[in-house]
C-alpha cells in the first residue's frame, strides 16, 4: 500500500513538474531576428532569402507545436529558425556591402577616365 501510494505521487509530480514552459523569449527573440533579415534587405539575395523562408516557416511550426502542447520541440525548432534569420541577415548585409564596393569601384573607374581625357 505504501509502495504504491509512493509511486502514484511520484508519478504526479513527474507529470506535473514534467511540463516545459512556453518558450515566449525563444519566440521574440526568433521574431525579432526575422525582422531585422528583413528590414536589412534579405530579399534582395537568393541565399537570404531562402534562409529567412526556412526562418519563417520554422516558426510557423513552433506555434503548432506550442498550440499541442510541445512546448520543448517548439524551443528546439525555434533555436533553428534564430539561426536561420541570423545567418539570412548576416548574407543579406554581406550582399548590401558587396553592392556597395561594386557602386564604389565603378565610380572610382569612372573618375579615372574622366581624368585621363
Amino acid at each position: 500500500m505504501r509502495n504504491a501510494l509512493i509511486v502514484s505521487v511520484a508519478a504526479c509530480l513527474i507529470a506535473c513538474g514534467g511540463s516545459f514552459p512556453e518558450p515566449k523569449e525563444q519566440a521574440a527573440a526568433t521574431e525579432a531576428a526575422v525582422r531585422s533579415a528583413t528590414e536589412v534587405g534579405a530579399d534582395k539575395d537568393p541565399t537570404s532569402t531562402l534562409h529567412l523562408k526556412y526562418a519563417k516557416d520554422q516558426s510557423e511550426e513552433a506555434k503548432k507545436l506550442i498550440a499541442d502542447g510541445d512546448n520543448h520541440r517548439a524551443e528546439m525548432v525555434l533555436g533553428r529558425a534564430k539561426a536561420d534569420a541570423e545567418l539570412s541577415l548576416m548574407l543579406a548585409k554581406a550582399h548590401n556591402e558587396k553592392i556597395q564596393a561594386e557602386k564604389s569601384e565603378a565610380e572610382v573607374a569612372d573618375q579615372r577616365r574622366k581624368m585621363g581625357k
